[in-house]
């Protein structure tokens, strides 16, 4: 005869999933939230590491933006550096992740080459990098001279210096190469086959369907890319120490000279939360838009999204 369960079990039951969760609840709190809010308040503090902290207000944020020039360099040159790297990562990602998705023998072997890089070490990355930027014995400039081409100083030229570091940080792009293409498998078959049985190309295929059901996972690695490029700070610490001339000199850089170069800690702090807004405020914009542009599937019921797709690529065959 069917036994009702116990209050008891229902209990356990209930709080069996949290008890899963627990240990990542428990690094959350300790080692995030805990650290973030502490970082808010020294942020009002005239903190250093030796000596007593003094309640100062507001004049950590009111010196960061009216006496101290650093703090507009690093930011501006961090805004030129993102405004490079963002849509190249974007592009060239998302193009490896296409060549991937093809039907070719010793993919596996193609696939374990790209994502390779992304599970390297920053210190060993940049190790890598300064032999190919060197001047003087670099790969770099050596694969230039067999064109007849002079390459520059990369490291050592404030003209070349912001491109270098580009380069070098667009090669560990393997995880986002990956995410591409778990996108790109979730694309209906049916699609590019409705779309070639009435007559578009490649190109057309790619514009009219590739992009728009990939347009998710373009939102998510756009919204990681930004992120990372407001925080680079590895490489140009290794590689150029933010020089020269500051041409390289990222905010991460001014946050982490601050704290253990000079010692300021509450200062720092300061400049670690207008860094967290700008942050924000710059994914809340792509979240916002992301509305124009983002196409979901679950958006539509099933049937009525298949006879919409008919519908289009009947229109569009009648445009070719």
């Amino acid at each position: 005869m069917f036994k009702r369960p116990t209050r008891k079990k229902g209990i356990w039951s209930n709080l069996a999933p949290y008890a899963f969760i627990l240990p990542w609840i428990v690094g959350l709190i300790i080692f995030t939230l805990i650290p973030l809010a502490f970082s808010l308040i020294i942020s009002f503090f005239d903190w250093p590491i030796v000596g007593t902290p003094k309640f100062i207000g507001l004049s950590n944020y009111i010196t960061m933006f009216t006496d101290d020039p650093l703090f507009w360099k690093s930011f501006f040159i961090t805004l030129k550096f993102a405004a490079l790297f963002v849509p190249l990562n974007i592009l060239i990602s998302l193009f490896f992740a296409m060549l991937l998705n093809q039907n070719v023998k010793g993919l596996s072997f193609f696939r374990t080459i790209f994502y390779l890089p992304s599970v390297i070490s920053g210190v060993a990355i940049s190790i890598i990098w300064a032999w190919v930027f060197s001047k003087d014995y670099g790969i770099l400039n050596y694969i230039l001279s067999l064109v007849g081409v002079q390459g520059p100083n990369w490291l050592g030229d404030k003209r070349w210096a912001i491109i270098a570091m580009v380069i070098a940080s667009l090669w560990g792009q393997g995880s986002m190469i990956f995410i591409f293409l778990a996108g790109l498998k979730n694309i209906p078959k049916e699609l590019y086959e409705a779309a070639a049985i009435d007559g578009a190309n490649n190109i057309q295929q790619f514009f009219k369907i590739t992009l728009p059901m990939l347009s998710p996972t373009i939102l998510f690695n756009l919204i990681t890319t930004v992120i990372s490029a407001f925080q680079q700070l590895t490489l140009a610490l290794l590689l150029t120490g933010g020089g020269p001339a500051y041409a390289t000199y990222f905010y991460a850089m001014f946050v982490y000279d601050n704290a253990f170069k000079y010692f300021k800690m509450g200062y720092s702090a300061a400049n670690a939360w207008f860094m967290f807004i700008v942050i924000l405020l710059l994914t809340f914009l792509i979240f916002k838009s992301s509305s124009s542009w983002v196409y979901y599937e679950s958006e539509e019921p099933e049937i009525e999204t298949k006879k919409k797709s008919h519908k289009f690529f009947r229109a569009f065959a009648k445009q070719l």
